[in-house]
């Protein structure tokens, strides 16, 4: 039986919401994480900055924008050091100025992904998968890729039958 990993970043506090600033108990990358885990198995592990974004979510995206420009790769507080016993390893977290967040890109720079699957899910308020399917293809050099999947963030709690199905058929 294949084994998965579901890697993701999430953030919860400010965030925005069909064009409204709006308070997350939880984040919404975090809710499709745990619907991929439901439909498919796997281990999650979540992204940790050890520097955190600020509260205010127009000094965070102000933040993020300036990390994307300068190629940042901030630290982390945990990180998984091999992927080896993965079969598929599934990629998620919010778009940031039309990609993933740097701190992503600070884990998967550290691993082998030769003989990997590996599939993008983006939550996003408009955008999309942005350009987060050709950055995994730069990243993650020697994997095969799934389709990937967009989730308006906004509708994430809604989307679990969707998240499933698409889980499911990258299988």
């Amino acid at each position: 039986m294949a084994r998965n990993l579901i890697i993701y970043y999430s953030r919860t506090g400010e965030n925005y919401v069909n064009g409204e600033i709006k308070k997350l108990s939880k984040g919404n990358t975090e809710i499709c994480a745990e619907f991929i885990q439901k439909a498919v198995g796997g281990d999650l592990f979540e992204i940790k900055t050890v520097k955190t974004y600020d509260d205010d979510y127009y000094v965070c995206i102000e933040d993020a924008k300036q990390e994307l420009h300068s190629n940042a790769r901030p630290e982390l507080k945990e990180y998984i050091d091999s992927i080896e016993e993965y079969d598929n390893i599934f990629v998620c977290g919010p778009c940031w100025w039309g990609t993933y967040p740097c701190a992503v890109f600070t884990q998967l720079e550290k691993l082998d992904f030769t003989g990997k699957k590996v599939m993008a899910l983006m939550t996003h308020e408009g955008s999309g998968l942005g350009s987060s399917e050709r950055d995994l293809k730069r990243i993650c050099s020697g994997a095969t890729f799934g389709n990937g999947m967009a989730v308006h963030g906004a509708d994430a709690s809604k989307a679990e039958s969707k998240v499933a199905s698409w889980a499911k058929s990258n299988m």
